[in-house]
């Protein structure tokens, strides 16, 4: 959506101080560890776009708080798994011999939105060292979310969305649905019914960049929308849920742990 589509929409200038009255009225409170995801059009003509998005959330959650982001570098991965779109296979030769290795200072996001890239800069943000799936955090649990994040399996539990797990963390959904959360594909590996592939993506190893091979679920989130839908109408306990607009944009704030094991349990039901 472009900017003069998105004020043409807008019926005020979204503001810092709005911002932070709706994430207050959402639930959202100091401390808490919650990992984002959002859609800054779907917000209103907000005054100072992502920066002002995230300025609002910091001053929310506080320093004694934790916000993560997905801070996914999907094209960092074997040019033989690309889809969307492929390049010709004449082109993977090339590509192995000189594509960067993953960087966690260098390599930008990609396809996670104007939000996630600009936190990605923000000042104490840390990003942990996955080269597809890596996660950015700021705050008190930036350290423990991010440290050793697992090759194999890098959506699983030895991964940040297993950290927030253990943390009895939160989900917040800021314009967007289901089919953005990405919590819910820990309960896909939690499920045990994953399909196992192999992925590779160049890294650098004691200063020389290498290809590794390393194991990885076939992830479906297609079914998410489905399964939150689901989730609301199984009617979660108050604390695990709250509803509200956060700007003008339609938003939910959930109990990560609570989706994640409606998602398990989901698929573990419903496998075929």
């Amino acid at each position: 959506m472009s900017e003069s589509e998105v004020i043409q929409q807008s019926k005020v200038a979204v503001t810092r101080s709005m911002l932070i009255r709706d994430l207050r009225k959402i639930g959202l409170d100091a401390g808490m560890t919650v990992i984002v995801h959002s859609s800054l059009s779907r917000m209103g003509w907000v005054c100072g776009g992502s920066v002002t998005l995230i300025m609002a959330l910091q001053e929310v959650l506080t320093s004694a708080g934790t916000l993560v982001m997905p801070a996914h570098s999907a094209d960092v991965s074997d040019p033989a798994d690309w889809e969307s779109p492929p390049v010709p296979s004449t082109w993977f030769h090339s590509i192995y011999q000189e594509m960067p290795a993953f960087d966690p200072r260098r390599t930008p996001t990609f396809g996670m939105g104007k939000v996630a890239e600009t936190f990605r800069s923000f000042p104490g943000v840390r990003r942990s060292n996955h080269p597809i799936y890596s996660f950015t955090a700021w705050g008190e649990g930036h350290d423990v979310i991010l440290a050793h994040h697992s090759l194999d399996d890098g959506l699983g539990t030895e991964s940040p969305l297993g950290k927030i797990y253990e943390r009895d963390g939160y989900v917040l959904l800021l314009g967007v649905g289901y089919g953005n959360n990405t919590s819910m594909h820990l309960g896909e590996y939690m499920s045990g019914r994953l399909e196992r592939v192999k992925r590779s993506s160049p890294v650098r190893i004691k200063g020389h960049r290498q290809w590794v091979k390393y194991q990885d679920g076939e992830y479906h989130e297609e079914a998410f929308e489905v399964i939150g839908k689901a989730f609301e109408a199984s009617h979660p306990e108050a604390a695990a849920l709250h509803v509200n607009h956060v700007g003008q944009a339609p938003s939910r704030l959930l109990s990560q742990r609570a989706i994640v094991d409606f998602t398990a349990d989901y698929i573990k039901k419903n496998a075929d």
